[in-house]
């Protein structure tokens, strides 16, 4: 289940252009929705990190939702993880990779949820 945006967070979600919120809100949805699947994820946090909606837990390393400047919107974590490197091992030719810290789309059909939900379960089981 998503739980209700708080209304600072709201606040961020409200000011993305389309079709970027209809894509971060997507995001948002799928990360608690594999934090639901995996009993092992300590409960998710939402929160304002840099001005990006973030989502923290105990068991993991942070996820943020945010535009980057090159436009589209993306999923970013950590940068000092392996979570990038080991997911474009598996999915070398898939996604559009900023380094070692996000994955970009233009749209929303750009996302394979059964794909990205290997690095967003990864990301939030990264310290177990």
């Amino acid at each position: 289940m998503t739980p209700t945006i708080t209304p600072d967070v709201k606040a961020v979600f409200d000011s993305f252009h389309e079709p970027a919120r209809t894509g971060l809100l997507h995001l948002r949805s799928l990360i608690f929705d594999c934090a639901e699947r995996d009993k092992e994820i300590a409960p998710i946090t939402e929160a304002l990190r840099w001005g990006q909606p973030a989502y923290l837990c105990k068991t993991g390393s942070g996820l943020r939702l945010g535009i980057p400047k090159t436009g589209g919107f993306a999923i970013y974590v950590h940068c000092q993880t392996s979570l990038i490197r080991d997911f474009t091992q598996l999915f070398p030719n898939d996604f559009t990779i900023e380094g070692n810290r996000a994955v970009h789309f233009e749209t929303l059909s750009d996302i394979n949820d059964d794909k990205l939900r290997f690095l967003i379960t990864s990301a939030m089981r990264y310290r177990l």
